[in-house]
């Protein structure tokens, strides 16, 4: 892929915490702008290892990870933390300000954006999740989904290049799950879900990697890869029961 369109490039990543274990083995992934793409894998593989190295959070490993062709390292970090806005599983790590209007306003004005910038921005942003009429209300009187969308904001907020989801469907209502879907179908931005829900990720990324002790095991069309019987289970990776990926019309992927 020309490097002009890749969102993100990593290369030859391995890393190890202090106590010695070794998490990441050399992963090597490339995702193009504007994709929207899951990370699977089961518990321990290193996906949150990988994820943390996005933006800087962990780095001193092996390799390098190259964000909109710019590199990871200590002289852009603030550039990179820029571009690359991380969704926590749990919003209530994310919202901390009285207002809604406040939370999304954080990281905007802390990079120097004041007055009529800053409220367009935060506008736009709660527009695109569309929880524009709760800007006044305080986060901690919001259901959990509307939560959720307030913490995406926060990190449109910034205009980042990518956008990391993890565990975006974790804890949502039926409602809620497909409210979040139609968002972030809606968004011109490169997407990465980190996600354990493989319906999910089927419904909204065309294409999958499977990160297995440490490494890309697996990379192509997420149909594919969740109708690969012998991979799934090399993998420890399970689809709900009565799930069958090939039945889901319309979905990235499979013929609608």
């Amino acid at each position: 892929m020309d490097p002009v369109t890749a969102s993100l490039e990593v290369s030859g990543l391995a890393f190890a915490y202090p106590d010695g274990h070794q998490a990441l083995f050399g992963v090597d992934l490339t995702i193009g702008r504007g994709e929207r793409v899951a990370l699977l894998g089961p518990n321990g593989a290193g996906k949150t290892t990988l994820v943390l190295h996005l933006n800087g959070i962990l780095t001193g490993g092996a390799g390098t990870v190259t964000v909109a062709g710019l590199p990871v390292s200590k002289k852009n970090m603030a550039e990179i933390r820029r571009k690359v806005g991380i969704v926590f599983q749990d919003p209530d790590d994310q919202l901390f300000m009285p207002t809604v209007r406040e939370d999304v306003a954080f990281g905007p004005a802390a990079a120097g954006l004041k007055g009529a910038e800053l409220e367009s921005r935060v506008h736009k942003a709660l527009s695109l999740v569309g929880m524009e009429e709760y800007a006044d209300r305080p986060p901690h009187h919001l259901s959990f989904g509307q939560r959720r969308r307030v913490a995406v904001a926060t990190v449109l907020a910034m205009e980042p290049e990518i956008l990391v989801l993890d565990e975006p469907s974790s804890n949502l209502d039926p409602a809620s799950r497909r409210e979040l879907a139609d968002i972030l179908r809606s968004l011109d931005v490169t997407v990465l879900m980190v996600t354990h829900d493989l319906p999910y990720a089927l419904e909204l990324c065309p294409r999958s990697l499977i990160l297995s002790e440490g490494v890309i095991a697996a990379d192509g069309p997420t149909a594919d890869l969740l109708t690969d019987e012998t991979l799934m289970r090399t993998h420890r990776l399970e689809l709900p029961f009565g799930f069958d990926p090939r039945s889901v019309a319309g979905a990235p992927g499979l013929p609608g």
